[in-house]
């Protein structure tokens, strides 16, 4: 069983992967901040983990700060489909799951972050 508290956490985090453009980046942190979680960002990938896949949110636009994508064997192989899924949008990784962050990372504007804020107020 979900505890209301881990859904309302996992519901702003998808509230807010859902606003990432199409061939564009965000970390951890950032929607660890974004949802007023700051210093969450391990909590955020947890929560972008429970998402069953095929999944709407573009869970695969999240990646560490180092703009990697976090490789692992207990993934279960999502690492390598965000990895194809990225690629699909446009975004080179290398097979180490490097990522050019800087060039691909999302910076919301004045509207975009007022959008976020009433999508996490409805919730």
């Amino acid at each position: 069983m979900t505890s209301p508290q881990r859904s309302s956490f996992d519901q702003r985090v998808s509230a807010v992967v859902a606003c990432i453009p199409h061939g564009r980046l965000c970390t951890y942190g950032q929607v660890a901040d974004w949802i007023g979680a700051y210093g969450c960002a391990r909590q955020v990938g947890w929560a972008l983990r429970r998402l069953s896949l095929p999944s709407r949110i573009p869970w695969q636009r999240v990646v560490n700060a180092q703009g990697r994508i976090s490789m692992s064997l207990s993934r279960e192989g999502s690492d390598w489909m965000q990895r194809e899924l990225l690629i699909a949008e446009g975004i080179p990784v290398a097979l180490d799951g490097r990522l050019p962050l800087k060039r691909f990372l999302w910076v919301p504007d004045e509207g975009q972050i007022a959008r976020m804020g009433q999508l996490l107020r409805a919730l």
